[in-house]
């Protein structure tokens, strides 16, 4: 548990429940970055202290790309996971519009040219399929390849939130140049089978004589699966370090050596061309600590975490009548346990509102969301949920449900810190908080 922060002892400990939105850094890895901090030169000087933070930087991408089974010179930083994001999709829409990328690299001769005398633009030609289910600084660069004229296709998942790579095929096109499928979901926490849908991509290259990028957001997936990228047969790959124990501010786009794609931010050579500003070395080297520590640990939180959210998930079912997993677990109907990372649960209870109970919680020492911290605050409900409520309503009818379960979730994302013997503490106020409400309205 967490002390109430800036609290005398008296307070009452805090239950984080939020680790899906953000994890605090690793003690190891924030010493390294305050150890780091006195190589203060810029890694692109050619003095002594240009050169030790060039090391520093070399040495810290070199630690990542080891952990992922990349080449150093793949890993490129980034702010985070929204800008590796934005590079991936928008850097190599860009690279199509700047003509860096010709039509007889990506298709064979039964794909249209990408170079058009009537002042077309190139992307306008192009096809590209993305999940319904991503999150939001995946889906708005879709809407912008949509804008710059392409063709975008979203797949929607199944009734427990699995991407199917039989959806994946039917929308393929000989145009098609570009699928993003996120490795795991911020909000339900299923797990996608990125190599079964890179085997479909691949036979449809085959056939087609063309060449489709797979880009995948990791999430918090490396956390509990080893994130070997051609394991996961990905062409690029994003990873947050404000998600993975490390410090925030910092995150990497993985791009294989074969890929190209055209800077979205200007005013450098850094980074191979792609990201214009000076690296952060201090950052980067507790980013590189700290993914280094998740995978020595991975396989025991990974069946610790599982446990510990399964009980919770029993015990609320259990008092709390008309509750849904949303997911892909072990309580779900024709639920996969081994589709899901262990620490997140998402439910939805009837006759709640979802920002009410959270903040009853909040104020009685719990810390939960309602669903992904760059959707809190916006629309009422969450839009994953929804695509999955209405799946559900295909396959048993259920209209009625589906009605309220997008708008009345609740996800305790759990880490570290977190205790089983935190779970009946969680299940007695959530019962009392909702009782409450239920008893105002």
């Amino acid at each position: 548990m967490m002390k109430w922060f800036g609290s005398s002892k008296s307070k009452k400990e805090r239950i984080y429940l939020d680790y899906a939105s953000a994890t605090p850094i690793l003690p190891e890895a924030a010493l390294v970055v305050a150890n780091a901090q006195g190589t203060f030169g810029n890694p692109g000087s050619i003095h002594a202290e240009g050169v030790a933070a060039a090391r520093s930087l070399k040495d810290s991408r070199e630690r990542i790309a080891r952990e992922i089974g990349a080449k150093a010179r793949e890993i490129i930083f980034v702010s985070g996971g929204t800008e590796a994001n934005n590079l991936a999709i928008l850097g190599f829409a860009r690279a199509i519009e700047f003509g860096k990328i010709q039509s007889s690299e990506l298709n064979g001769s039964q794909a249209p040219s990408f170079v058009s005398s009537s002042g077309i633009s190139p992307i306008s030609q192009t096809h590209w399929i993305v999940s319904s289910i991503e999150h939001p600084s995946v889906l708005e660069c879709f809407g912008e390849v949509e804008r710059l004229g392409g063709k975008v296709d979203f797949v929607d998942p199944d009734a427990n939130g699995i991407i199917r790579p039989d959806a994946v095929a039917r929308l393929l096109r000989t145009e098609t140049i570009f699928v993003s499928i996120g490795w795991g979901n911020s909000e339900i926490g299923v797990v996608q089978p990125l190599g079964h849908i890179a085997r479909v991509l691949r036979a449809h290259e085959k056939t087609h004589d063309s060449t489709i990028l797979f880009h995948s957001d990791a999430g918090q997936t490396p956390l509990y699966d080893a994130a070997n990228v051609h394991s996961l047969g990905v062409d690029l790959l994003t990873l947050d370090s404000g998600k993975l124990y490390g410090p925030r501010g910092i995150g990497c786009l993985y791009v294989d050596q074969e890929v190209t794609l055209a800077p979205i931010q200007l005013g450098g050579n850094q980074e191979r061309g792609l990201r214009a500003g000076t690296e952060n070395v201090a950052l980067a080297a507790g980013f590189a600590e700290a993914f280094s520590i998740i995978g020595r640990e991975r396989t025991a939180e990974s069946k610790r975490l599982r446990a510990l959210r399964d009980d919770l998930a029993s015990q609320i079912v259990a008092q709390l009548p008309g509750t849904i997993i949303n997911g892909s677990t072990s309580l779900t109907t024709g639920g996969n346990p081994a589709r899901s990372m262990p620490h997140i649960l998402n439910i939805s209870i009837p006759d709640i509102s979802s920002e009410y109970i959270t903040l009853a919680l909040d104020h009685a020492g719990i810390a939960i969301s309602t669903k992904s911290a760059c959707r809190e605050g916006d629309a009422k409900e969450s839009h994953v949920v929804k695509i999955l409520a209405s799946a559900a309503e295909v396959s048993t009818k259920e209209v009625q449900v589906s009605q309220w379960r997008s708008r009345n979730t609740l996800r305790f994302s759990f880490g570290r810190d977190s205790h089983t013997n935190d779970n009946k503490r969680i299940v007695d106020t959530l019962v009392k908080v909702i009782a409450e409400y239920r008893t105002r309205s």
